[in-house]
């Protein structure tokens, strides 16, 4: 609710070991409560074959028998997959922003600066989870609730223009925004230009996700 001043607080004493924990924690516990349930497993289920054909490909039987052998394990393979991903992205975009700003535009800021702002960043996550979960679960879908298709109903799912707008998160805006202000508040700089450069390259990202998943429906 307060990003400059918690950011501030950030720059000055960099922590980041505790806000990336809670973070991990919470998203994976989410996750693997969902795909506990008989309504996330068939939910995972229906999204795993919708994917496949999205790319234009099928499941046969045989395929299909494997993927319900292996849906029961799913909130395991959820949670160990965040235990691990999530260090891994985080240490990632921290990277890739300390490069740019420390290495490239020549700020002063430390990697473990960069990365408790990353991993402060990502308490929108949490928020994410715990308002995306009970709507898959209460849809039984897993279907993003919160990508910007759920206000265009009326679009061909296997559509380009859906699939565009399927692939932008508004949770993934909001992170973006929010980092960009911890970056803004690290290296003394506008957040305007670093919000706009992130959310421009985001949205390049799903123009190409989305034509590319378009072409091989239609291969």
């Amino acid at each position: 609710t307060s990003p400059r001043t918690t950011y501030a607080d950030v720059a000055a004493r960099p922590r980041w070991f505790g806000v990336l924990a809670v973070v991990i924690v919470v998203t994976a516990a989410g996750s693997a409560a969902l795909l506990s349930t008989h309504v996330g497993q068939e939910a995972l289920l229906d999204q795993q074959i919708r994917q496949v054909e999205s790319f234009g490909g099928s499941v046969n039987d045989a395929q299909y028998a494997r993927l319900q052998q292996l849906v029961p394990f799913a909130a395991y393979f959820a949670a160990g997959g965040q235990l691990v991903v999530q260090p891994i992205m985080a240490l990632v975009v921290a990277g890739v922003m300390f490069g740019i700003f420390s290495a490239g535009l020549g700020g002063e800021a430390t990697f473990k600066h960069v990365f408790s702002v990353v991993a402060h960043s990502g308490v929108v996550l949490i928020v994410s989870s715990l308002f995306v979960l009970p709507l898959d679960y209460a849809r039984g879908s897993l279907s993003s609730p919160t990508s910007l298709a759920v206000f265009v109903p009326v679009l061909d799912e296997n559509s380009f223009p859906a699939r565009l707008l399927g692939s932008i998160d508004l949770f993934l805006i909001w992170w973006m925004i929010s980092l960009a202000i911890g970056l803004g508040v690290l290296y003394k700089r506008r957040t305007a230009p670093i919000a706009t450069t992130m959310l421009l390259t985001y949205g390049a990202i799903g123009l190409v996700i989305a034509g590319v998943r378009s072409a091989l429906a239609g291969a």
